[in-house]
């Protein structure tokens, strides 16, 4: 054996180790900004709550039950953002920068166009919305006041969406992240100039809203008008393509649908086994929502990066950068998991003093923590599949799941369960399920459909 065999795997494993270390480089460089710009959407929530709070308790019981609708009637809009990115990431991939913003183009007006449908809706209805909800006699004229005026906001908010979803699949996450920042800013000032300077109350809290809002989507349209004037694409309407951003949706709107029907189930079965236990549902699922914000931003990185491999027809980096990706998501959820496991003796109390409460969700908490890897790589696999454009079989395998997991939540006060095991249902059965149905797929490689649109 010469002296020079034995080196053969070392050029393999340093070419290995700095593949690992560009794909690291470049899911932290979309992942961070975006986690950033995630967090900003709850934050408007609890200054807007912190400022109205000061007001009276009816004020702030009826921001909570529009706020409520609001986050509703635009959440389930999400798809905006998510089938946008893959789309745009694909044209960037096939190095077609004018088809990938009018791609995006298509995609803002459908969400004027939806947005224009929901304000106009949410605005007549809104004291029946309100009244759906149990809003008490004290507190709902403020919800509807807040509502009505919150409307105005709502094409706003859709296309903040959808704007978003372009610049991702430009792989630009940092202007977000900047957008965020300074509609959070915006925000909190002019809610504090209308709500006291200008004694509006909580009307003033919804305009400023409103307001910060429209901000916010102004400085994306200008920001993808100049992009469309720099790269030739055409800013007019196109039925076409319009409708083509609608179908690539429906399937991310069945999905997002199926995933909140999970979530109203898990709450009414915790309604179901007392006040204690609903008390401490809400403060797990606050918690697995902030968890949620961090390992979305993996998943939203993986929509950019799978989206701009699949367009440049590389299939081996778009199977590189997922494995990466899961990594991440595994990491992200063994890290994640220890942060709530620990913290829960100094985490409860600052939710709660009640004891019976801190006993329900303390296991409830510690199933959270337990399943967090888990979730990390369903997070991840359901951004690569987003960006992959496999919007089809992700509805399908979200309404599967939800299949199973009803029956099984439904069961838990029948079967003399508790909260504890309900989390094992959510967290456990129901993320389970996901990680089966998503990672079987991505086994199966049937999602790496290469091209600048995805054909089937």
């Amino acid at each position: 054996m010469s002296p020079a065999e034995p080196q053969g795997p070392k050029p393999r494993k340093r070419l290995r180790a700095e593949a690992a270390r560009h794909h690291d480089r470049e899911i932290l460089a979309l992942a961070l900004p975006a986690f950033a710009a995630l967090v900003a959407e709850p934050l408007f929530v609890m200054v807007d709550s912190a400022i109205v709070g000061h007001l009276g308790t009816p004020q702030l019981a009826g921001l909570s039950v529009s706020a409520a609708l609001l986050q509703t009637a635009v959440n389930v809009f999400v798809f905006l953002a998510y089938a946008t990115t893959g789309a745009v990431a694909r044209s960037v991939g096939a190095q077609d920068l004018s088809a990938a913003i009018r791609q995006g183009v298509d995609g803002i007006w459908l969400a004027l166009l939806l947005g224009a449908v929901v304000a106009l809706t949410v605005w007549p209805a809104a004291p029946t919305l309100v009244d759906w909800l149990g809003a008490s006699a004290t507190a709902t004229p403020h919800a509807v006041t807040y509502l009505r005026i919150s409307a105005l906001g709502i094409p706003a908010m859709l296309v903040v969406l959808a704007a978003t979803g372009v610049l991702r699949g430009l792989q630009d996450t940092r202007t977000p992240f900047y957008v965020a920042v300074g509609g959070f800013t915006a925000n909190g000032l002019l809610n504090l100039a209308l709500v006291y300077g200008a004694g509006w109350g909580i009307a003033g809290s919804a305009w400023g809203t409103v307001l910060a809002q429209w901000g916010m989507a102004a400085v994306y349209l200008t920001v993808v008008v100049r992009g469309a004037h720099r790269h030739g694409a055409s800013l007019r309407p196109h039925p076409a393509g319009i409708r083509a951003s609608a179908r690539a949706g429906v399937p991310l709107l069945v999905r997002t649908l199926s995933l909140r029907a999970v979530m109203v189930i898990a709450t009414a079965v915790a309604a179901r086994l007392g006040d204690a236990d609903l008390a401490a549902h809400q403060v797990a699922l606050t918690v697995w929502s902030l968890l949620a914000f961090a390992l979305d931003a993996i998943a939203i990185a993986g929509q950019a990066i799978i989206g701009r491999h699949l367009g440049a027809d590389d299939e081996e980096g778009a199977r590189a950068a997922c494995a990466r990706m899961v990594w991440w998501g595994v990491v992200s959820g063994l890290v994640l998991g220890a942060l709530v496991a620990l913290s829960r003796p100094w985490l409860m109390p600052l939710f709660t003093s009640d004891r019976e409460v801190h006993h329900a969700l303390g296991a409830a908490l510690l199933v959270v923590a337990v399943t967090q890897p888990i979730a990390g790589v369903v997070f991840v696999l359901d951004g690569v599949l987003m960006g992959a454009g496999d919007g089809t079989f992700l509805a399908g395998a979200m309404v599967l799941t939800l299949a199973v997991f009803a029956p099984a939540a439904l069961a838990v006060p029948a079967l003399g369960g508790g909260l504890t095991a309900l989390w094992w249902t959510v967290a456990g059965l129901m993320m389970g399920m996901r990680l089966v149905t998503l990672g079987l797929r991505t086994r199966s490689g049937r999602w790496l459909v290469t091209g600048p649109v995805r054909a089937g």
